[in-house]
């Protein structure tokens, strides 16, 4: 499959919470469904809305699950980057084009069970330990 590439001034129109584009290292990510989960909030992202975030993506130091997750948000690539040492899978490229129809898709997630075990797990498990601890030094 061909990647699109991207010019600086057209990632620069997606820089709204509805619709937030960035670039690190040479890879257009659309982080706009990803903004929520940041664990380092939303406001990390939309600082660098629309701009090459590299260098910031870089100095924090991301795990790598977090550079992983590069692929997942890519829609493309900057135009004029030069990727090194086999950093980029793609071997073909297509120019973007703001009238090409693109297909959307979403995905609903089922994970309200998850959710409760987490909160059981984080809160009431240790409040139980602790109140279990007491009662038995109290004895």
């Amino acid at each position: 499959m061909a990647a699109r590439i991207f010019t600086l001034s057209q990632v620069e129109r997606h820089r709204s919470k509805k619709d937030c584009w960035l670039v690190i290292n040479g890879r257009v990510l659309n982080v706009t469904k990803f903004l929520k989960e940041h664990p380092g909030g939303e406001e990390v992202l939309m600082e660098s809305a629309g701009q090459d975030a590299s260098k910031e993506f870089e100095d924090v130091g991301h795990s790598k699950g977090a550079q992983s997750l590069l692929r997942k948000y890519r829609v493309g690539v900057l135009q004029g980057h030069i990727f090194q040492d086999g950093d980029s899978e793609e071997v073909a490229y297509e120019e973007y084009s703001e009238n090409k129809a693109e297909m959307t898709a979403f995905v609903i997630k089922h994970d309200r069970l998850s959710k409760f075990l987490r909160l059981l797990l984080q809160y009431f498990v240790p409040f139980l330990i602790s109140a279990a601890y007491f009662c038995y030094r109290a004895e």
